[in-house]
């Protein structure tokens, strides 16, 4: 393996621009070795390690069948599409590649007939999309919708046109033979190297899915990257929920059995009718929306249990008239047996006493979810190591609280795993400035967001923009940019206004913008060289200490003896901010400074754990000292 990234190795004499860098080397020894042996690996690699190239080049050169899952569907595409063919053709490797997504990343053909038939109700808008979507259906190869150009990525047609586990007929449906996603699964069974995504793992070994035994094939290899984010994912899967989108996915289903197939049972249209009114008037009883409650608080309202017996109500109605008419339409066979589901998980959410779970429930403006989540998944997430043998390895930038890795594999389970530490090969004591300004604003005075954007303008000014603003939350977010707005002749970004890809776009196009955005922009974003250097973080990145699920989590290890602060809260935030920072620094050459404005970081004892688990790069709190070092940018 050393030969491959030595300095006349396979990688530098294939891929222009490599060079050798020993934290890679080492990395990708310690895969070799975990891949040989089939034991746990845990890896830490910091930001310009080479991760990706290090757990590939082992991955490949091992002749085992191998899935790699990453984060996010765009790491997906990047690894795909990018990374795995370059290090595929400088170690000329001869195996099979395939890319796997969900299957609602699918056009569904069944559907988009089914929404064709059912054209005259649909607004127009989606029509049109409708029939373009018919055109593009003939062209694609893969049908991944992340392909399809005509149709905006949220148009308001994407979830009538592809399927989810709920609502697949599977070998029942008509189409079976051209369905995408039967067709993405076969190319999977044949390949050597298949490239899913974290969501998709979990679903697939949770759900076992029906219609087609699972999505993903057996492997020898699982490498996970931006592993940090799988405790969380997996908290979901191995948890339960009911949502809006699923209840009125269902009712619309049975309409369009009704009118395209089982004509004669008008019934059908009036219990569909009476699930989709119940499931709105029951988003209304939640009252303001953008809010994450505790779902045992939320079931002792009276006003609350009504509109709940009366959506239990409406899905008996459902399950009831659908037995009637079994056997005459897949469709309508399949919302059965999701009413059937949807009724059993509806009466486990209303269990709400059992320990070792959280209860809680979401809505936005127009939808909701009821959810229950396992506190640990370490006992689950183990057995399903156990069912798969062979190699199970786990890297990303950000595992490691104080140099310690212990808070990621326990809460994995995997304590026995192997590990490695390695530090970033980026020299941030020449590249980069950390400032924790004096005078900070207090968090809870009025108009603090003004404060805050008033000390920044200057400092955003003489660096001519060319800053990420990180908030913690989506209020202050809102604030700063309307302030900076008033006040900055620079183009201000925010996010939400536009897709993520299109908001970076108009980033790095504009030289000289300020991009104010929240939690999705502190991972998995890379902007590299003059084009970013100042990264703003508004606070320490704290979960909310109203959220139920966090709230649960910290009692659950109050019980067993535990200290909440130290144990759950702490380490938590600590990983989200050596997310956020990690946005600064993305090469060799990057040169930049980072602002953390909350006193909390010099002041507080616990500050030194943030401290010692961020890159060792310079400190001060003069923001003055800061201007000076981005106004020194070319001549250091």
């Amino acid at each position: 393996m050393t030969d491959d990234f030595a300095a006349d190795g396979q990688l530098a004499k294939a891929i222009p621009g490599f060079k050798p860098r020993e934290p890679q080397r080492l990395m990708a020894d310690a895969v070799t070795a975990a891949i040989s042996a089939a034991e746990p690996l845990v890896v830490e690699a910091g930001t310009g390690t080479g991760k990706t190239y290090a757990y590939l080049a082992p991955a490949l050169r091992a002749g085992k069948k191998a899935i790699i899952s990453t984060g996010s569907k765009a790491l997906q595409d990047q690894l795909y599409s990018r990374d795995l063919p370059t290090v595929a053709r400088a170690l000329e490797y001869k195996g099979k590649l395939a890319l796997l997504k969900g299957r609602s990343n699918y056009l569904c053909l069944e559907r988009l007939e089914q929404q064709a038939l059912a054209g005259g109700d649909l607004p127009v808008q989606t029509l049109g999309d409708v029939i373009k979507l018919r055109g593009w259906a003939n062209e694609t190869i893969d049908g991944d919708i992340s392909t399809c150009g005509q149709v905006a990525e949220d148009a308001a047609v994407w979830p009538l046109v592809t399927s989810t586990n709920d609502n697949c007929l599977g070998s029942d449906c008509p189409l079976y033979k051209d369905c995408f996603v039967v067709k993405a699964r076969k190319k999977a069974m044949d390949a050597d190297i298949v490239v899913v995504n974290h969501h998709l793992f979990l679903a697939d070994m949770v759900v076992k899915e029906s219609g087609f035994a699972e999505l993903i094939p057996e492997a020898e290899v699982m490498i996970f990257d931006e592993a940090h984010q799988l405790p969380d994912i997996a908290s979901q899967y191995f948890g339960q929920s009911l949502s809006s989108r699923q209840l009125l996915d269902l009712a619309k289903d049975i309409t369009i059995a009704y009118r395209t197939e089982v004509k004669d049972t008008q019934q059908l249209q009036k219990c569909a009718d009476r699930l989709a009114q119940s499931t709105q008037d029951f988003r209304m009883q939640l009252g303001e929306p953008g809010f994450r409650g505790n779902l045992r608080e939320l079931l002792a309202d009276t006003a609350i249990q009504r509109a709940l017996l009366l959506l239990d109500d409406a899905l008996e109605l459902c399950y009831d008239v659908a037995k009637l008419s079994l056997g005459r339409s897949a469709l309508l066979d399949a919302a059965f047996e999701r009413a059937t589901l949807y009724r059993a998980r509806l009466k486990r959410l209303k269990e709400f006493n059992k320990p070792g779970y959280s209860y809680w429930y979401e809505c936005n403006s127009r939808h909701f979810t009821l959810a229950l989540t396992p506190l640990t998944v370490a006992d689950k997430f183990t057995e399903v190591m156990a069912q798969k043998a062979g190699s199970w390895v786990f890297t990303s930038a950000t595992l490691s609280v104080n140099d310690d890795l212990r808070h990621f594999t326990a809460r994995l389970g995997i304590d026995g795993a192997k590990t490695l530490l390695l530090q970033s090969p980026f020299d941030y004591a020449r590249q980069a400035l950390l400032c924790v300004p004096r005078g900070l604003p207090l968090p809870n005075q009025p108009h603090a967001g003004r404060a805050l954007a008033a000390m920044l303008r200057p400092l955003i000014e003489a660096n001519n923009g060319r800053c990420f603003m990180l908030c913690t939350s989506h209020a202050m977010m809102r604030e700063l940019a309307e302030q900076f707005r008033a006040t900055l002749s620079l183009p201000v970004l925010l996010q939400g206004e536009t897709s993520k890809g299109q908001l970076l776009e108009q980033f790095v196009t504009a030289g000289n913008a300020l991009l104010v955005a929240t939690s999705s922009f502190w991972e998995g974003v890379d902007v590299r060289g003059d084009a970013l250097s100042l990264v703003i973080i508004d606070k320490l990145p704290f979960t909310s200490p109203d959220d139920p699920l966090l709230k649960a989590r910290m009692e659950d290890c109050r019980l067993r003896g535990g200290d909440p602060f130290d144990e759950v809260q702490l380490p938590d935030a600590v990983i989200t901010l050596k997310q956020g920072v990690g946005r600064l620094i993305r090469d060799v050459d990057d040169r930049g400074v980072l602002v953390i404005c909350d006193n909390r970081l010099v002041m507080r004892p616990y500050g030194a754990v943030f401290l010692k688990s961020l890159p060792p790069t310079p400190r001060t709190r003069d923001i003055q000292q800061a201007a000076r070092f981005l106004a020194d940018g070319g001549a250091q």
